[in-house]
C-alpha cells in the first residue's frame, strides 16, 4: 500500500499514469468527489492487489469464494463496490487477495440506531463488533430505549457481534453528571441498572455490553470500579463481554495538552476491553487543532499499558473534521462540523492547500470566507489516510487489540482500504 499526497499540478489521470493503475479504480477507492480538481496536499490511498478474477457468465459470489477458499465476507471487504450493487456481471473484476497482512485486529463500530441501511450494509463486512449507540441511563438507574431490532439482526447475518452502547449522552451530545452522580453513590441504584442492563440485552438478542464512563477522576475513581465490578460480574456470570469506553481527561496549559494520571488498572482487570478514544483533543468548543493526535495517543498508552494489558486496549479513531473561524474566543467560538469528504470539497470550492502536522499526524488548510460585515478566517482540522494508518501502526507496535471507529454513520472508503488491504479483521462469531 502506497498513500500519495497530491502535489501542485497533478492529476488523477498523472497519479494513475505514475503507479500504472486506472483513474476509474483511484476514483472509486478513494471515494473521490472532485476527481477533476484535486486539492493539493489530499491523500489518496493505493493499493495492489496480490490475486484479482474476472466475472464469467454464471457466476455468483458464493462460488467464486468457494473456488478461491475464502469467504463471501472477505469479497465483499475487498471489493465494497459489491455492497451497492445486486448483480455481479460478466467482466467485473474482484479483488480476491492483497497479499500477506501484518497481523489480525478486531475492530468495533459505533452507531445510531438511525444509521442509513445502505452505509451499514456496506460497513458491517469490515467490523468485529457493532456498538450501537442510543441506550441512555435516566434517574433512578433506568434506561431509555431505541427502535434497533432490525440493526441486531443484519449485524448477525454479516457475523458481527452487536454491543449495546450504554451512556449518559443524549442524540445531541448534551451530558447528565447528575444521573451519573446518583448512581455512582447509590449501590441500590447500581442494581437496579445492572438489572435492567441484563433485561434489555436479552431481551435485544444482544452479544454484550459498552459502557462509556464519561467523569473518571481520582475522585471518582474508585466509585466507577465499584459499579464496573458489580456490572462486569454479573454479566459474564451470564456469559456477556462487557467494554468500556474512555477518554482521556485532558489538562491545558497554555499550547500545552497533558492528561490526568488515573489508575485503570482495576476497571482493565474486569474488561473484556478498553476502547480509548481521544476525540476530546479537537471538539466543537474546544481550541482549534488537531482532531486526535498521534503523539498525545502513543503517550498515554504508554502509560495505560502499565496497568492494562494491552491485548485489552483499544485505540479509537474519530472520523470527524472541524471548521473554526478565527480568532478563537474561549467558550464562545464553536466550531461546525464536517464529514470528511464534504471537508476535501470544501477546500477544492475555496482553493486550500491542505497542509500536514507531522505530531499529530492529521491535515488542515486554512481559508477566508467573504461574508456581509467582511473576511473571516477558517481553519479546518480533520483526519485522512495518513492519520489512519498512524493508528493502526500503533496497535501492532503496542500489540493491542485493535481499533473503535467513532463513527460509521457515514462510510469512509480510505479507512476500510487502509485497514483491510493491511490487517486480517476478526470474527468471533459463525
Amino acid at each position: 500500500m502506497i498513500i500519495h499526497v497530491v502535489q501542485e499540478g497533478e492529476t488523477i489521470y498523472s497519479i494513475a499514469d505514475m503507479f500504472g493503475i486506472s483513474a476509474e479504480r483511484l476514483i472509486q477507492d478513494n471515494q473521490i468527489l472532485t476527481p477533476d480538481n484535486l486539492v493539493t496536499g489530499q491523500s489518496i490511498v493505493i493499493t495492489f492487489p496480490e490475486q484479482t478474477y474476472s466475472v464469467q457468465e454464471g457466476d455468483t459470489l458464493y462460488n467464486i469464494a468457494n473456488a478461491f477458499g475464502i469467504s463471501v465476507l472477505q469479497l465483499l471487504r475487498n471489493n465494497p463496490f459489491l455492497s451497492d450493487r445486486e448483480f455481479i456481471y460478466p467482466g467485473d473484476t474482484l479483488i480476491i487477495s492483497y497479499g500477506d497482512k501484518i497481523r489480525s485486529i478486531q475492530t468495533h463500530g459505533y452507531c445510531n440506531d438511525f444509521i442509513n441501511r445502505s452505509i451499514l450494509r456496506k460497513t458491517l463486512p469490515y467490523l468485529t463488533y457493532l456498538s450501537i449507540f442510543g441506550y441512555r441511563i435516566i434517574e433512578g438507574g433506568e434506561i431509555e430505549q431505541i427502535d434497533d431490532t432490525d440493526i441486531i439482526a443484519q449485524a448477525y447475518e454479516y457475523n458481527v457481534a452487536p454491543l449495546m452502547f450504554l451512556s449518559t449522552i443524549s442524540e445531541r451530545g448534551e451530558e447528565n453528571f447528575h444521573v451519573d452522580f446518583n448512581i455512582l453513590n447509590n449501590e441500590h441504584l447500581m442494581d437496579t441498572l445492572i438489572s435492567n442492563i441484563l433485561n434489555i440485552i436479552k431481551e435485544k438478542n444482544y452479544y454484550g455490553l459498552n459502557i462509556t464512563y464519561r467523569y473518571i477522576s481520582a475522585e471518582t475513581l474508585q466509585k466507577y470500579e465499584l459499579l464496573n465490578t458489580k456490572l462486569t460480574r454479573q454479566l459474564k456470570s451470564e456469559g456477556y463481554p462487557v467494554f468500556i469506553t474512555i477518554s482521556p481527561n485532558q489538562i491545558r496549559q497554555g499550547d500545552l495538552i497533558t492528561f490526568e494520571k488515573i489508575d485503570y488498572s482495576v476497571l482493565g482487570q474486569e474488561a473484556d476491553g478498553i476502547m480509548i478514544l481521544s476525540y476530546k483533543w479537537g471538539y466543537t468548543y474546544g481550541f482549534p487543532g488537531p482532531i486526535t493526535s498521534i503523539d498525545e495517543t502513543r503517550k498515554f498508552l504508554d502509560y495505560i499499558i502499565t496497568q492494562v494489558p494491552a491485548e485489552k486496549i483499544l485505540v479509537g479513531q474519530p472520523l470527524i473534521s472541524y471548521d473554526w473561524t478565527l480568532p478563537y474566543t474561549i467558550g464562545v467560538t464553536k466550531a461546525n462540523s464536517l464529514t470528511l469528504q464534504s471537508t476535501l470539497v470544501l477546500a477544492q470550492q475555496v482553493g486550500a492547500i491542505i497542509q500536514f502536522d507531522e505530531t499529530s499526524q492529521t491535515p488542515y488548510f486554512v481559508y477566508v470566507d467573504q461574508t456581509k460585515s467582511g473576511p473571516t478566517n477558517h481553519v479546518v482540522w480533520f483526519v485522512d489516510s495518513r492519520t489512519i494508518n498512524s493508528l493502526l501502526e500503533l496497535i501492532d507496535e503496542y500489540n493491542l487489540q485493535g481499533t473503535g471507529i467513532w463513527n460509521i454513520m457515514q462510510y469512509y472508503s480510505q479507512l476500510w482500504l487502509v485497514t483491510n488491504s493491511q490487517y486480517d479483521i476478526e470474527s468471533i462469531i459463525y
